[in-house]
């Protein structure tokens, strides 16, 4: 033992055995090592940059001066630039707009059941707006709560029969938030080719794996899911811990179509998939009472995970929400990006889509119905979409009840 321990000690060296290695090794290695040496002593003892100090005369910098010709903040811009004569409006009503003293058809409004203009809403606005202010000044989680905002999250839920609703500002950063709070890297989301922007920008925050398949075609759906549970039983262990998503829109905002609801609630159960669907669109316009795309279809709104939509459509203000089940919805309180770090909706916004579910609510007729079927018996108009939603690309429902009057007073100005 005492033997193999002395062999692997270190042995002493001398230095009689370091001139015998130098002596044998070649004559550029030693060269090499040599200017290697010098050079690290050179870079260390030398400044990195010279230091200059000639300094400029008066005359030099005179002349600098003279020959300096300073570029303009702003480029020269025509007279006639569209931004230098900006459209003003005047005034607004339900379905008409004066800009620059031309009175016509609002033919871009979102304004779906003519929310927008309301006593009711308007009345509710300024009430608001006398209690509360025009802001919040805070974001949710701090001082930006007030008991308007709790008691729209409340009606939003009752409306939906669901558990729990949470209150965004501004609609886009509402899906935009929602999905990449519970979607992660390593988690799988399919997707519909026709997503809104405000979708997509939501997918790609969440930087999980995409899988698009086409509009509304169950089939390639399917396709897809069943290649994924082939991938899952060759890697058991990084299926347990890879989460499923499936995000889609109650009625798409590119194609004006209704996503095959049921279907897809019948492939979540099948193949371990959760839905997030967005009823920014179909809320407010689609199902007996507005309740949207589950009620369309008749299906139960508890099988569907997440529900986001937009106070900006159907009720005529601003924001958006979430719907579903308590353990869902509260978990946006800390991770919803837009819910954190966004100020809260303002008062009057929140108080006016109070006052708008209280109309919708107060006549859950269907008018969208109505307003389709006289469009469709106008000569030489035709309309595209459904009969029974408020989204009729290219007309909305509020201008083509402007459109309709306009139409059968004169059917040759068309």
């Amino acid at each position: 033992m005492e033997s193999m321990w002395n062999s692997m000690s270190p042995q002493p060296w001398s230095f009689g055995e370091l001139f015998d290695a130098l002596r044998q090794a070649s004559v550029y290695h030693i060269v090499i090592e040599i200017v290697l040496i010098v050079f690290i002593i050179r870079l260390l003892l030398t400044k990195s940059y010279p230091i200059e100090d000639d300094e400029l005369t008066e005359a030099e910098k005179d002349e600098l001066i003279k020959d300096w010709q300073p570029e303009p903040l702003v480029p020269d811009t025509p007279e006639d630039h569209p931004g230098l004569q900006p459209r003003v409006v005047t005034d607004q009503t339900l379905t008409t707009l004066v800009v620059n003293g031309k009175e016509g058809i609002n033919m871009g409004t979102l304004n779906f059941l003519g929310m927008i203009g309301r006593n009711e809403t308007k009345e509710a606005a300024l009430k608001a707006c006398r209690k509360y202010g025009v802001g919040s000044c805070g974001p949710r989680g701090f001082f930006g709560t007030l008991d308007v905002h709790l008691y729209l999250e409340e009606r939003l839920a009752s409306f939906y029969r669901v558990e729990m609703a949470i209150l965004y500002s501004y609609g886009f950063s509402t899906v935009a938030s929602a999905i990449p709070a519970y979607a992660k890297r390593g988690d799988i989301i399919y997707c519909d080719e026709g997503l809104s922007f405000p979708i997509q920008m939501g997918l790609l925050a969440s930087r999980s794996n995409l899988k698009f398949f086409k509009h509304n075609d169950t089939d390639d759906l399917q396709r897809m899911l069943e290649d994924q549970l082939v991938e899952e039983k060759k890697n058991p262990k990084k299926a347990k811990v890879t989460r499923k998503f499936m995000v889609i829109e109650g009625l798409y905002a590119n194609y004006g179509t209704i996503a095959p609801i049921a279907k897809l609630i019948e492939f979540k159960y099948k193949y371990k998939v959760r839905i997030f669907l967005d009823e920014s669109y179909s809320f407010g316009v689609l199902g007996e009472t507005g309740r949207g795309v589950t009620e369309h279809a008749k299906v139960d709104i508890n099988d569907v995970d997440l529900i986001c939509g937009s106070l900006e459509t159907v009720l005529g203000t601003m924001g958006g929400f979430c719907a579903g089940s308590n353990y869902v919805v509260d978990h946006q309180r800390l991770s919803g990006i837009g819910y954190c770090f966004s100020a809260s909706l303002p008062q009057l916004l929140a108080s006016a889509a109070l006052a708008a579910i209280d109309c919708l609510e107060a006549d859950p007729t269907n008018v969208c119905y109505h307003l389709m079927s006289i469009i469709l018996s106008l000569q030489r108009l035709s309309a595209l979409g459904h009969c029974f939603s408020a989204f009729l690309p290219p007309l909305f429902a509020s201008a083509a009840h402007a459109a309709m009057d306009c139409l059968e007073a004169d059917h040759t100005n068309v």
